[in-house]
């Protein structure tokens, strides 16, 4: 794409809309940014900004009436009204991650899914930096894909992490090795139906091109249906029958097409869905270069990420696990089955249009008590209310002293919300470092 001389305007200034600016400031474009928070809300960002000389304005209807091109950061919706008419003017609207990928040299992975896609990410990552594979990961993860379009090189890898805000809005972006990891329903706060959710999901698989790697789920209705939708040869994993060409799990072994992996039981996160986060990393890895043999030590020596099912302490024989980033239903779901039982769960936070009721059995089956949260806690309450001991705690820091006063030697402390973090917390890093300071505070 052609920037120089270009008027852009960025809408919104948190990390991957500040990466916009620069990397459009680079390529000669005349920047205009934009946001709905004021400038004393953005910190760093304003600050940035004015260094730069890119004049940051209110986001409005009228925002983007000059813009002969126009970069959203993943947290803007792709509907606002100002964008619809720019839109219907004929002006590109493009996503941070479209952007990225004119430029980003390498090949690209693009790991898409409900939950799961941060652990896969990094465990991708890591295999690849074991396996002597050059590599750099980003994306939702942590560093914005265009802020990694500086330290691309050829004959390398952009392992990304990519959510449904950043594949809605791509056209041309497409990567050499797509993964659905799974799609259950998620941010119908912002997709309105589970229908759109799952179509702006499958937008990476419908931008690939011939001669790449689609590698998706045998087990999700949903992301079969990406094989029907992209020109890439399909890679496929499973935990409940063999696949080909693909990974699969049977009799606790892991296997890639006839050849054993590892067993199941050598992968160091809790878990059945992380033997599948494993199985299809290890699928990109292979398809990447990495051989069989470095791939299942590479899995055997990962460290985890943080904010998932992260063990903080044990007191008095009581163990606590920062799950923060079970901000939907189905992360809490998975959370819940990687414990046999005795687990007092913390739940709430920002409702994202969710139904917690598929919550209420394993509850029963597994939980010792819920301590509720946040601003979606009476909603939560009303909707997984089946005779389980309840206790609305209101914030955090309560919930921990309350769990404390509770559990017993054997119990579990779980901090799997199931809810976005935004009505009490910057993000869910920030919510999750909150509860390990208040568990390591005890």
């Amino acid at each position: 794409m052609q920037l120089s001389g270009k008027r852009v305007v960025v809408a919104g200034m948190a990390r991957s809309g500040v990466s916009a600016v620069e990397l459009l400031l680079k390529k000669g474009a005349h920047v205009t940014a934009v946001d709905s928070s004021r400038p004393d809300e953005l910190q760093g960002a304003a600050l940035k900004l004015e260094s730069w000389g890119v004049p940051l304005l209110p986001q409005g209807p009228g925002s983007f009436a000059d813009a002969e091109i126009i970069v959203l950061s993943p947290g803007v919706p792709a509907d606002l009204s100002g964008i619809n008419a720019a839109r219907a003017r004929g002006v590109p609207v493009i996503g941070e991650v479209e952007l990225a990928g004119y430029f980003l040299r390498g090949s690209i992975a693009g790991i898409t899914g409900s939950n799961g896609k941060t652990t896969t990410t990094a465990l991708t990552g890591h295999i690849l930096r074991q396996s002597g594979i050059l590599c750099q990961v980003g994306g939702n993860i942590g560093t914005a894909p265009t802020a990694m379009v500086e330290t691309s090189r050829d004959g390398q890898w952009n392992v990304l992490e990519l959510s449904s805000f950043q594949t809605e809005t791509i056209s041309e972006f497409h990567a050499d090795i797509a993964v659905a990891l799974n799609v259950t329903p998620d941010h119908l706060d912002r997709h309105y139906t589970f229908e759109n959710y799952a179509a702006a999901k499958g937008r990476l698989f419908e931008t690939q091109r011939p001669g790449s790697f689609a590698v998706l789920n045998a087990d999700d209705p949903t992301t079969l249906l990406y094989a029907q939708r992209t020109a890439a040869q399909t890679i496929w994993f499973s935990l409940s029958r063999p696949v080909t060409p693909g990974v699969f799990l049977e009799h606790e072994i892991i296997y890639f097409d006839s050849a054993i992996l590892m067993e199941a039981r050598d992968i160091p996160l809790r878990g059945l869905h992380n033997v599948e986060n494993a199985m299809a990393a290890a699928a990109v890895a292979r398809l990447a270069g990495a051989p069989i043999d470095k791939i299942a030590a590479a899995v055997r020596s990962f460290p985890g990420v943080e904010h998932r099912l992260e063990f903080v302490r044990e007191i008095g024989g009581v163990r606590y696990y920062n799950d923060s980033k079970a901000t939907n239903v189905d992360a809490t779901l998975k959370a819940l089955a990687a414990f046999p039982g005795g687990i007092w769960l913390i739940l709430g936070g920002k409702d994202k249009e969710s139904d917690y009721t598929p919550l209420r059995g394993p509850i029963a089956k597994r939980g010792r008590g819920v301590l509720l949260i946040g601003a979606a806690a009476e909603k939560i309450g009303r909707q997984i209310n089946d005779g389980i001991p309840m206790e609305h705690c209101g914030t955090l820091d309560r919930a921990v002293l309350a769990a404390r006063r509770q559990a017993e030697p054997g119990d579990t402390v779980l901090l799997a919300p199931a809810c976005a973090s935004f009505d009490q917390f910057e993000n869910f890093e920030h919510r999750g470092r909150v509860f390990k300071t208040a568990v390591m505070a005890l």
